[in-house]
């Protein structure tokens, strides 16, 4: 078995999906192991939450396996960048869940218990402040530009951003910067600069 698992580890991610695709659940569960950490770091720093990160995680690979047995499988004349369709999907996740938490919290508004009672109170609701500002200047952002924006943070190089990203090598740090000042923005009217 080990063996198995040693030669699943070298394989690209097109032959693996290839190999889901015909009921090699192996295959996906070195898929899983192989994407898990990115995924997971991607979703943390969009939610900032670790709980709901991995509750979406899972929905993330369930959408894979799905994909991968439903009408439209991945095979095709051109391989797919199975890395870049995670991220995206896992962005669209995140955006859904903090629109979700938008509109709770909007619902909720008033029966919410002052904190300022709480010792050392003070430094946590402005951490949290701080937090939620930037939460919400990620979501006004195109996916795009958020997506480029956290995998950068998480030390993703520019060749792997490009890859991840569907983008040209050479486009990454234009883009980034672009994202970066959109971000600028974004966050100030949060913080009402």
């Amino acid at each position: 078995m080990a063996t198995k698992d040693k030669a699943l580890t070298t394989l690209s991610d097109n032959l693996l999906l290839k190999r889901l695709e015909q009921g090699d659940e192996a295959s996906f569960e070195a898929l899983f192991h192989r994407h898990y950490d990115r995924v997971y770091g991607l979703l943390f720093r969009l939610l900032g939450n670790r709980d709901e990160a991995e509750e979406l995680l899972q929905e993330v690979f369930l959408k894979l396996y799905r994909h991968a047995f439903g009408k439209r499988p991945f095979g095709s004349t051109q391989p797919p960048n199975l890395s870049g369709w995670l991220y995206r999907v896992a962005t669209n996740e995140g955006y859904n869940a903090i629109r979700g938490r938008q509109r709770q919290w909007q619902r909720n508004l008033l029966l919410v218990p002052d904190p300022a009672g709480a010792p050392g109170a003070e430094v946590a609701v402005e951490r949290k402040e701080r937090e939620t500002a930037v939460r919400a200047a990620l979501s006004t952002l195109p996916p795009h530009q958020a997506q480029l924006l956290l995998l950068r943070q998480m030390d993703v190089s520019y060749a792997e951003l490009a890859e991840a990203c569907d983008i040209a090598p050479g486009s990454v740090g234009t883009l980034l910067r672009r994202a970066a000042a959109a971000f600028r923005e974004a966050y100030q009217r949060e913080i009402g600069n």
